[in-house]
């Protein structure tokens, strides 16, 4: 009897050890699972970082462009209201002087739009002055009505109405102008008939 307590004894060390190597296999596989399932929480926290940071960075570079923005048309809305006054300066200063006066008040008017040239172009401003029979160009230019012409090509321009102006490379008003076309047919026409 001795004997088979011995091997029950032995068979329940055997079942044992055989229990103690599947519950080692299984807290392994239970620790590997865990691992895996830490690591692919530190990969997902460490995407979230980065996409937070990439997109902390594109704020950052975009505030930083509107403010460059900011201070590089910062005089945009005063221009625009001196523009009336400007185009009162072109008016005068067209005009011929018939008294000796009249010309010295011009002359001031012509100094003091020059000082005040000069100052808005040194913020940037240019001025926008089309030639007569230049080419109409629609990216700078308003064609405010056209003109029928004979002797000159269509889409020149005939008349400068006023001035366009532009802040760095930003236009606050194009140049009003009159615009050629040629005449038409019917126009000719009763022309000759009457």
């Amino acid at each position: 009897m001795e004997k088979d307590m011995g091997d029950i004894k032995f068979d329940e060390q055997v079942e044992s050890s055989e229990n103690k190597k599947e519950s080692k296999k299984e807290k392994k596989d239970k620790h590997s699972k865990q691992i895996e399932e830490l690591n692919n929480e530190v990969n997902s926290w460490k995407n979230k970082f980065y996409t937070a940071y990439a997109d902390l960075e594109n704020l950052r570079k975009s505030i930083e462009k509107d403010h460059r923005e900011a201070l590089r048309y910062r005089a945009e809305g005063f221009i625009e209201k001196l523009l009336q006054p400007l185009d009162g300066f072109h008016m005068a200063l067209s005009m011929e002087p018939k008294t000796p006066e009249m010309a010295a008040f011009l002359q001031g008017f012509s100094y003091i739009y020059q000082n005040i040239i000069s100052a808005l172009e040194s913020e940037g401003l240019v001025e926008m002055n089309p030639k007569i029979d230049q080419k109409f160009d629609e990216t700078w230019m308003h064609a405010i009505d056209t003109v029928e012409c004979e002797d000159k090509e269509e889409n020149l321009v005939v008349r400068v109405y006023a001035r366009g102006y532009k802040l760095h490379d930003r236009i606050i008003r194009p140049a009003m102008v009159y615009v050629s076309k040629k005449k038409t047919v019917e126009q000719v026409d009763e022309k000759a008939d009457a």
